[in-house]
């Protein structure tokens, strides 16, 4: 697909082939990573409104943005309206361009909270929250699922209500909550989303290849698609879905997540996030399973490098 522009309010994105915010992962430098290879927008990794409140300092720490994101996108999550209006006029968050809410987030710890998708059970309480949000004029979307319960999409009716509070684009994952990640996604349920508002409307869920994008656009009439797991292993898909030239070392690329990281945290963090990040960049990499699992213990920046080496 060729890159289209998706204007958000008053900024304009060069791709319309996004990067999903995945918490532990899509830290500011493989953010950058994927910039790099054309992802036209990039979130930080979900933020708790309530810990900006009580000036967390892990939780400002993901707001570090890379100097390649040209437009600085936070995501929020929460259930109490004042809050997060509140925590969107704090000082920690008056730079970014883009303040995205999650209200499709599956993950029991959340939803049990009244926060994430459990807020897809009360549109009422979803609409004094973004209301609340879009008062301050700033430019605010959302990212929602299809509904708490197989069958019973709310998505329309969710769309319709967003766009009448002021919400400037929506980004539909395809699946329900029980689905979490898996299943096949609903192309008609996303195509009535798009056909209902007048708002960008991103699609997201399932995609793994540039085929797998070309088929939700053609099947949804989306503006354009978010990227989440398929980036983990493959940073330039970006670039794949665009029909970009690219070129791809998997230790080059590395290198440089560390490099980023290492400008902003200790040696033995940077080891022990890697221990996950590395089975996704390994993924279908062939290679025997002894080595594959050796990244799972390392405890130094240094010891990764050394260990791609030693192959």
């Amino acid at each position: 697909m060729k890159p289209k522009s998706v204007k958000i309010g008053n900024v304009c994105t060069e791709t319309n082939v996004f990067l999903a915010p995945l918490a532990g992962y899509t830290d500011f430098a493989f953010r950058s990573i994927c910039i790099g290879y054309g992802a036209g927008l990039t979130f930080t990794e979900m933020v708790s409104a309530n810990a900006l409140l009580h000036d967390s300092k892990a939780t400002k720490e993901l707001l570090y943005t890379a100097e390649n994101e040209k437009i600085r996108c936070v995501q929020l999550f929460g259930s109490d309206p004042q809050i997060m209006k509140e925590a969107l006029q704090q000082e920690a968050l008056s730079s970014f361009d883009v303040v995205d809410v999650n209200m499709g987030c599956p993950v029991p710890k959340i939803y049990n909270n009244g926060a994430g998708s459990a807020l897809l059970n009360d549109l009422p309480k979803a609409e004094k929250i973004l209301s609340a949000m879009c008062s301050t004029g700033r430019n605010v979307t959302v990212k929602i699922r299809l509904g708490t319960e197989r069958g019973k999409s709310v998505a329309v009716a969710f769309a319709k209500m967003a766009e009448g509070a002021g919400v400037r684009m929506l980004t539909v994952h395809g699946r329900y909550r029980p689905d979490y990640y898996a299943g096949e996604v609903d192309f008609d349920e996303i195509a009535r989303v798009k056909n209902s508002v007048k708002i960008p409307v991103i699609a997201n869920g399932g995609i793994f290849s540039r085929a797998d994008a070309e088929t939700m656009m053609n099947k949804t009439g989306a503006d354009g698609v978010m990227i989440a797991r398929g980036a983990l292993s493959k940073p330039y898909l970006f670039s794949e879905i665009l029909e970009q030239e690219y070129r791809f070392d998997l230790y080059e690329t590395v290198k440089r997540q560390l490099e980023l990281l290492k400008t902003r945290f200790d040696d033995r963090r940077i080891a022990v996030n890697f221990r996950k990040v590395m089975p996704q960049y390994l993924k279908g990499v062939p290679c025997d399973k002894e080595w594959k699992c050796a990244f799972t213990k390392v405890n130094s920046a240094e010891e990764i490098l050394a260990l791609f080496k030693s192959r």
